[in-house]
């Protein structure tokens, strides 16, 4: 099991960028995948993830309606769209495979190296 995280880099806040987590070993449709993110002297925090069963997608708040998360079968990869991004939303983001849907660490058990993204102008 591995996934690549990949995307990342310095963009202006109001710009977009698009975030990538290419899987192998394994189906990203058959499981919970989620991104997490982790800002220096922080906690790793959900930001957002998409279930298994039915492709739901749930968002943190401060991200909702800003970054939209999706994932493609034929390349099975996963990808965060992150539009609009603010200042704060600097931080090393992860992709990880779960068991359960949650904004906590605890249930997933493979992560990505991490991509560093950097808000500023």
């Amino acid at each position: 099991v591995q996934l690549q995280a990949s995307g990342g880099g310095l963009v202006q806040p109001g710009g977009s960028l698009r975030l990538s987590c290419a899987a192998s070993g394994f189906t990203l449709d058959d499981y919970v995948i989620a991104w997490f993110r982790q800002a220096p002297g922080k906690e790793r925090e959900g930001v957002s993830c998409i279930s298994s069963s039915d492709g739901s997608t749930y968002y943190t708040d401060s991200v909702k309606d800003r970054f939209t998360i999706s994932r493609s079968t034929a390349e099975n990869t996963l990808y965060l769209q992150m539009n609009s991004p603010k200042p704060e939303d600097t931080a090393v983001y992860y992709c990880a495979r779960g068991s359960e849907l949650a904004y906590a660490p605890g249930p997933y058990k493979y992560w990505g190296q991490g991509t560093q993204v950097t808000v500023s102008s």
